[in-house]
């Protein structure tokens, strides 16, 4: 009877503690990661995989990023502030496309596709300005 109320808590229920755990330890190496990229300009950005194109237009840019086996893709407004409308889509050859639209402060997206071995096409928008790219990342 020496044990304290963490250890019969999880003697009790261990397969609770050790999701506990590990939720415990991902929330702190996102935190580690987070605090690492938080000064670069795609901190915000939360695409998985390497920044591939960028396409400047008046009111802002469309990132595109690529994984082994997705694409994703956001438009960033220049000036964050008001809302006003945004829209980003991506579409994989062959494939339906995603969108994602509506009226927002700073970036539309993100939106991913599965793109493993296809081109991808990407367009966006905002405040009616913007710009697309041709089939990318082949």
């Amino acid at each position: 009877m020496t044990r304290g109320t963490a250890g019969h808590a999880c003697g009790a229920r261990r397969g609770l503690c050790r999701r506990f755990a590990a939720l415990t330890l991902a929330t702190a190496f996102a935190l580690v990661l987070g605090g690492a990229v938080a000064g670069s300009a795609d901190a915000a950005s939360v695409c998985a995989g390497r920044p591939r194109t960028t396409v400047k237009f008046a009111t802002g840019e469309l990132r595109v990023y690529k994984s082994r086996a997705y694409a994703c893709a956001t438009a960033v407004a220049a000036k964050p502030g008001k809302r006003r409308p945004m829209a980003v889509t991506i579409q994989p050859r062959g494939g339906h496309p995603v969108t994602d639209s509506g009226r927002y402060t700073r970036q539309a997206g993100p939106v991913t596709v599965h793109a493993l071995n296809r081109c991808v096409r990407v367009s966006g928008k905002i405040a009616g300005k913007g710009s697309r790219t041709s089939w990318i990342l082949c």
